[in-house]
């Protein structure tokens, strides 16, 4: 067969990998924004059927063959760059799962599709005990599965490399004890000044215009609904089917807008990753994120340093104001700057303040690493997870349904995700920084509500790209830097020294 029939075989082989993965996507959509109950289990034996399928296409004897055909040197020189990009990711996920038994990966798909059943009813009920036992035998697949592919030094960097190739635990370790040096002592000091007033915050919302106003914040984000649409869930997410299919979820509380507005902005910076990456690299297992930090570096990067900034609102409140008449009658721009931008102790991740987000993730990478080493069980953790939210938060649960049942990402298998959560506000400060530089009026641009040419950046400097460069060349291209904490730290401290007025004492 010559190399051109072997190249096209090979497009057309990934593509239907992508296909599958497109229609898993759709099914895994409906499954966590309305489908029914009883149809749950056995959408789950679906999704893993057609997972088990994807997983052995990914992992074939055949497509080995045609990666070795395509990597011989006188057919990879003449390869383009997305085809050399897709075989070497192609080979990243035969390294993944080449020592994986199939019946096992199976299994485990159809139990995480299950778990987040599970995990749903046990969290309304705060009832960790009924979901005990889908997440021991989630743990046990992901120690297994840590060692099944290979680690190097601590066994959590398997779960870590799927999410944020090139770092490893001892960086994670360093950028977090800066972070936790530099938070906890700001969080103790403004806890001992007056907060700002927020009572104004929690009036009645109707969900309706909720969805209204929330649909014209990603309007002005540009976001595309030709290419997308908002819908309502439990836990808000955003999914890409393809470019021009990105959905976002939100999820809505009549007596705190918050809730909706400020997720709505952060599902839609996912969004807008995935409805940007470059048209070519459709269908091609490129067609995604870089690593879950940088995609989490889209979504912070617009909902804390575009959503919660002052100018943002200079151009938004006025807006705001008409779809809740009467709520915010007699207050002042700055007043309402300074009561969204409260901070402080909170138990639930996805309401918490910037300033005290990254202890949340600090707290479940702790925990995860330890559950991943056997130093700790699954019975273990609620206990565990309380005393942390007093180490680093000052607070405790009063049930497991507001601690450590209130995320998905255990019911899904998502061990090793967590600390992109964090690592993406770490990157998200140093790409604002980079683009303040090339962007001199960026201020002007947020306070005017012409968020295109900062969107545009984005989109060249990182979006485009897809998994073309991998986080750190991200980084490096756009920042000229190495993963560092200091742009972070420094920008929360001189924000919260503003809001508390902490530089006047």
């Amino acid at each position: 067969m010559s190399s051109e029939a072997i190249v096209e075989e090979f497009q057309e082989y990934i593509q239907k990998i992508s296909h599958l993965e497109e229609a898993i996507g759709l099914m895994t959509w409906d499954l966590r924004t309305g489908a029914p109950k009883k149809g749950a289990a056995r959408r789950g034996e679906v999704i893993g059927t057609l997972s088990s399928e994807v997983f052995q296409l990914s992992t074939s004897s055949h497509l080995k063959e045609m990666i070795s055909h395509l990597n011989q040197e006188e057919t990879w020189i003449s390869l383009d760059e997305i085809t050399k990009g897709s075989v070497k990711e192609c080979e990243k996920t035969i390294r993944k799962f080449e020592n994986v038994p199939a019946d096992e990966f199976k299994a485990f798909i159809i139990l995480t599709a299950q778990a987040e059943q599970a995990w749903e009813d046990a969290k309304d009920k705060g009832d960790f005990a009924s979901f005990q036992p889908y997440l021991e035998k989630i743990v046990d697949y992901q120690r297994n599965y840590a060692d099944w592919k290979g680690f190097k030094g601590n066994r959590y960097n398997a779960l870590l490399d799927d999410f944020e190739p090139g770092l490893t635990t001892d960086t994670i370790d360093e950028v977090f004890t800066q972070l936790k040096e530099a938070i906890v002592p700001l969080v103790e000091k403004i806890s001992k000044q007056n907060a700002p007033e927020t009572n104004y915050l929690f009036k009645k919302f109707p969900v309706e215009q909720q969805k209204r106003f929330s649909r014209k914040i990603l309007e002005s984000m540009q976001y595309d609904f030709q290419a997308g649409r908002l819908d309502t869930t439990v836990h808000p997410f955003a999914i890409g089917l393809n470019p021009g299919d990105v959905r976002v979820t939100t999820k809505y509380d009549e007596f705190d807008f918050r809730t909706a507005v400020f997720g709505t902005i952060h599902e839609g910076g996912h969004a807008l990753y995935e409805q940007n990456i470059h048209p070519s690299l459709a269908g091609t297992p490129l067609a995604g994120g870089t690593s879950m930090g940088i995609h989490e570096s889209q979504s912070l990067f617009w909902e804390n340093f575009i959503g919660r900034r002052f100018g943002f609102w200079e151009k938004h409140f006025d807006l705001l104001k008409e779809f809740a008449p009467g709520q915010f009658q007699g207050i002042s721009l700055d007043e309402f700057y300074k009561a969204v931008n409260v901070a402080g102790p909170s138990l639930i991740r996805i309401e918490a303040d910037e300033l005290t987000y990254c202890l949340h993730i600090i707290l479940r990478y702790e925990l995860e690493k330890a559950l991943i080493n056997g130093d700790i069980e699954v019975t273990d953790l609620p206990e565990k997870w309380n005393e942390k939210m007093e180490e680093l938060l000052g607070i405790k649960p009063s049930h497991d349904g507001e601690g450590v049942l209130q995320d998905v990402h255990w019911a899904g298998g998502a061990f090793g995700y967590f600390p992109s959560y964090a690592l993406g506000y770490v990157y998200a400060a140093q790409l604002q920084a980079a683009m303040q530089k090339d962007l001199p009026q960026f201020e002007e641009l947020i306070s005017s509500g012409n968020l295109a040419p900062i969107k545009e950046w984005l989109t060249e400097n990182v979006h485009q790209h897809g998994k073309l460069k991998d986080p750190l060349q991200i980084l490096h291209d756009a920042a000229g830097e190495k993963i560092d904490a200091s742009h972070l730290i420094h920008y929360l401290t001189d924000k919260y020294e503003e809001v508390y007025n902490l530089r006047e004492q």
